[in-house]
C-alpha cells in the first residue's frame, strides 16, 4: 500500500509541477475554447499576477506533495487549486474526460488529507 501511495503521490505531484511550469514557459498547446471560456481566460490575462501566482502554487504544491515528509503541507497548498480545477471542469468544460481526471485528482488529494489528519489537529484546535 505504501508503494501505491507513493506512486499516486508522485504522479499527482508531477502533474501539478507540469501545470505550474506551463504557466511560466507556455509549452503546452491550448485546447479549442468556447466563447465563454475565451472570455474567462481574457479576464485572467487582465490580472497579470494571477497566472504566475497559480503557477507558483502548483509548482510548490506539487514538489511538496511528492516528498513524504512534506506531503501533508502539499495537500493543503494544492487543495484550493484543486477545488478550482474541479469547479472549472464541471462548469465550463462539458467533456467527461476532464471531469473524470479532475475528480480522480481531487480524490487523491482528499485521501492524502484524510491520511494525514493527525498532523492537522493543531490547526483545528
Amino acid at each position: 500500500m505504501k508503494i501505491v501511495k507513493f506512486i499516486l503521490c508522485l504522479l499527482f505531484g508531477l502533474m501539478f509541477i507540469n501545470a505550474g511550469l506551463d504557466k511560466f514557459l507556455h509549452y503546452m498547446p491550448m485546447p479549442e475554447m468556447k466563447p465563454e471560456q475565451a472570455k474567462l481566460f481574457a479576464a485572467f490575462g487582465e490580472i497579470v499576477w494571477l497566472m504566475p501566482l497559480i503557477g507558483a502554487v502548483e509548482l510548490i504544491g506539487g514538489l511538496l506533495f511528492i516528498l513524504p515528509k512534506t506531503r501533508a503541507l502539499g495537500a493543503i497548498v494544492i487543495l484550493p487549486v484543486m477545488v478550482g480545477i474541479v469547479l472549472h471542469n464541471f462548469t465550463l468544460f462539458p467533456t467527461n474526460e476532464g471531469r473524470i481526471i479532475a475528480v480522480v485528482l481531487l480524490l487523491i488529494n482528499l485521501w492524502v488529507l484524510i491520511d494525514n489528519r493527525d498532523k492537522y489537529k493543531a490547526l483545528l484546535s
